[in-house]
């Protein structure tokens, strides 16, 4: 049931200058999806009342993204005062102006912060009635974090950035982890007299702190179980980190959840992925997008699939696929690579060095070696000959070709779309087909072999070739046995 007393506020206004990248620090992908995705998806676990998403850097870019990710969401705009106290103000001006329950700010780059620990610390902030309570972490390095400075009796006292803190406070390890809950009235008041008096000239949130603790209101700090829930995204080392962090988990669940992965190390999985128990990942395989792999598929090694559909007992192996669909009991692979719009029916198969595009293989259906087969539809049983071609393309348009049912054709052919084989025709070794094949029909080229006598003495005279021609004993009058 939503939570008519709580709003979530997510700071995503900043340039992040550190990953050097033109897309916004916080559209970078962490599993698949953008780091404030896994942010949105947090804070809705919450089911709050509302959920504010604070823009600036690439406003309309953003802004579209967290539409896009959370359809509910409000967006609020920071204007050109720097500083996340600026940001939190723009936020509660996008909230309905009756809105007096409690406040909590995340940041858009911390993506592992998870819903539990989230709902540990509003809970903690009711439960004591404070104004205000820090999600705190001790690191072995605080460099470039905000300090934790407790008071006396152990409470909280007040937050330093590491621009203004004392060489005693930088010596503090207990850090804010930017992540905080309000109760919105004393907040709104204490934001009204926040400065940009300090070595950054930037409004800062952690000065509200000082300011409640003034007024008698309660403070808290509550630390996190584990210092990594709140590490935050600045560079691609970070990103990196939090990456193999993430997949670490998402591998475990998977494992726990049934699914064989061996080598857990070689093994990525996007959050997006769906699989199913008895189902094997083997090593070197990525999986993306909205992949899913039914029971007892074998997928790998050394396969990415992006959006792709395994059946249920399939077997992909050594293949590179998005936007496919392999069947059940199919096979694909080693060498493979499916193109959007492949469907590989019940049974079928796509064998080594095979490239589908836009191709659909009916039930039981080969295409075991060598060849391309673009913007195809295939009938069910039948058996595409090695080195085939499609030739989809005519240098201005797209065509198809359509095959039967129990079709039987030649290796090395080439079918110039569009054209129609019908059910049960074959076709000839080499043979290129321009005109549909009826029913039951064979076809061929019939060209008679030509052989020229002496032709290489002739015309390569002096080449190892030449002189093996002439040493050779005199041909049998004769055609080698079928």
């Amino acid at each position: 049931m939503t939570d008519p007393r709580l709003a979530v506020i997510v700071l995503a206004a900043g340039q992040g200058t550190r990953m050097k990248s033109r897309l916004p620090k916080v559209l970078h992908p962490l599993a698949g999806v953008p780091l404030i995705g896994h942010v949105l998806a947090t804070a809705r676990a919450l089911e709050p009342a509302h959920v504010v998403a604070v823009v600036r850097h690439e406003r309309d870019t953003v802004a579209a993204a967290i539409l896009d990710l959370d359809a509910d969401a409000l967006i609020a705009d920071q204007d050109e005062v720097p500083g996340t106290g600026r940001a939190v103000e723009a936020a509660l001006d996008a909230l309905p102006a009756d809105f007096e329950g409690d406040v909590l700010v995340v940041s858009g780059d911390v993506p592992l912060l998870d819903a539990q620990t989230l709902a540990h610390l509003v809970a903690e902030h009711r439960t004591r009635s404070a104004a205000a309570t820090v999600l705190s972490a001790v690191l072995d390095d605080a460099t470039g974090y905000g300090r934790i400075v407790r008071a006396e009796d152990g409470g909280l006292d007040r937050i330093v950035e590491q621009k203004d803190a004392s060489d005693a406070e930088r010596a503090l390890t207990e850090i804010n982890s930017g992540t905080y809950v309000f109760t919105a009235a004393p907040l709104r008041s204490s934001l009204a007299l926040v400065s940009t008096d300090n070595a950054a000239q930037e409004k800062y949130l952690t000065d509200v702190i000082g300011l409640l603790r003034g007024d008698g209101h309660g403070v808290a700090a509550l630390p996190a179980g584990e210092s990594w829930l709140v590490a935050g995204i600045n560079d691609r080392v970070q990103l990196s980190d939090a990456a193999q962090r993430l997949n670490a988990m998402i591998v475990r669940g998977w494992q726990l959840a049934g699914v064989t992965i061996s080598d857990p190390a070689s093994v990525w999985i996007d959050r997006t992925v769906t699989l199913e128990a008895d189902s094997e990942i083997q090593p070197g395989t990525q999986l993306k997008g909205a992949t899913a792999v039914a029971s007892g598929a074998v997928v790998g090694p050394d396969t990415t699939l992006v959006d792709t559909e395994v059946g249920e007992g399939a077997r992909v192996s050594r293949t590179d696929a998005t936007l496919a669909v392999v069947g059940a009991g199919a096979s694909v692979g080693p060498f493979a690579y499916l193109r959007p719009g492949t469907v590989i029916g019940e049974k079928g198969k796509v064998g080594t060095f095979v490239e589908t595009k836009n191709t659909t293989l009916g039930a039981g259906s080969k295409v075991p070696h060598l060849s391309y087969i673009g913007d195809t539809t295939v009938g069910e049983g039948s058996n595409i000959g090695a080195g085939t071609i499609t030739a989809n393309y005519d240098g201005v348009n797209k065509h198809k070709t359509v095959v039967g049912s129990h079709v039987r054709t030649g290796s090395h052919n080439v079918f110039v779309a569009p054209v129609r084989i019908g059910d049960g025709a074959y076709s000839g070794a080499g043979t290129v087909i321009r005109k549909n094949v009826a029913a039951g029909e064979l076809a061929l080229n019939v060209a008679p072999q030509r052989n020229l006598a002496g032709w290489v003495e002739k015309n390569r005279p002096g080449t190892a070739a030449a002189e093996a021609a002439a040493a050779a004993p005199p041909a049998a009058d004769e055609t080698p046995a079928p």
